[in-house]
């Protein structure tokens, strides 16, 4: 399908998008860019990329694939070393989290969004990091969003489509906002609550007698915790007014929880979580089904 791909951070999902393009036999070649020669020497000791190089310049150099997966706030400064030896015959496109910082990266960057170009965000992943956390099979009957706009040509929309389909992935499209809307909703901010609940444990007096009697619970419900925090931070900075939306409305519903604590309200507490247990089982029923 390619002949080279160059992933600019080869990482979890870096890697992992390497591994299942060579496995399902979609380049030729894969070359690694990024910042730490010990990373990108791993990755090419485990057999995850072939080459490597530490300027984009060098690494993009034939490629006719980019992809982006860096964290989100390091997008504009990419931008403007791909600036520099743009092809249109290159499909280029990212995985972040985040599609309207994407955006606006492109325009600070290109004046307008080259038409070439496909926004993109596998939803998929894992709390570990790193390219040793990488597999083949991440993206297998995972969805992977992607984010055209009107200048985009179908060319590209159909191949970087194919693409991820011949990795196992399902494509669905949908308008940028639409994306982070959604995005905040399930996933940033559910991390940002696991994030601020093992702060809160962390930082009572009594953190290591009560992180001792944590339970599943507590394992289950912080696992995302140990995900990448430079990532996340960049995540909650580029959405952050969907996110803060979010965040006043779980306010407000913790306030309500609390209104019903304080009052003794059992069937009130009853109600609520009752409704919540169905709705997670209607999900998992859902999951099921796919």
């Amino acid at each position: 399908m390619f002949n080279k791909m160059c992933i600019i951070g080869v990482g979890l999902i870096g890697g992992s998008i390497a591994k299942a393009s060579r496995q399902h036999n979609l380049c030729q070649q894969i070359v690694g860019v990024g910042r730490q020669l010990e990373n990108l020497q791993k990755a090419v000791d485990l057999g995850v990329i072939d080459t490597y190089s530490t300027k984009i310049n060098e690494g993009v150099k034939g490629a006719d694939i980019v992809v982006i997966c860096t964290p989100v706030g390091s997008f504009e400064k990419i931008f403007t070393e791909l600036k520099k030896n743009w092809s249109e015959d290159c499909l280029y496109t990212d995985v972040g989290s985040t599609k309207l910082s994407v955006i606006n990266s492109l325009e600070s960057v290109f004046n307008a969004i080259p038409s070439n170009f496909i926004p993109a965000h596998p939803i998929a992943g894992s709390e570990n990091n790193g390219v040793e956390a990488s597999v083949e099979n991440l993206f297998r009957g995972k969805q992977v969003i992607i984010t055209p706009i009107e200048k985009t040509t179908p060319k590209a929309i159909q191949t970087c489509s194919l693409w991820w389909q011949a990795m196992g992935a399902n494509v669905s499209e949908m308008s940028v906002m639409h994306h982070d809307e959604i995005l905040a909703a399930t996933s940033h901010l559910p991390h940002i609550l696991a994030f601020s609940l093992v702060e809160l444990l962390k930082n009572k007096q009594d953190k290591s007698e009560t992180l001792k009697y944590a339970a599943g619970g507590f394992k289950d419900f912080t696992r995302i915790a140990s995900s990448d925090p430079e990532m996340w931070s960049d995540i909650c900075i580029a959405n952050a007014s969907q996110i803060q939306k979010l965040l006043k409305e779980f306010q407000h519903q913790n306030e309500m929880i609390l209104n019903l604590i304080e009052n003794l309200d059992k069937q009130g507490l009853f109600s609520l979580f009752e409704s919540a247990r169905k709705t997670r089982n209607d999900f998992l029923k859902m999951q099921l089904e796919q």
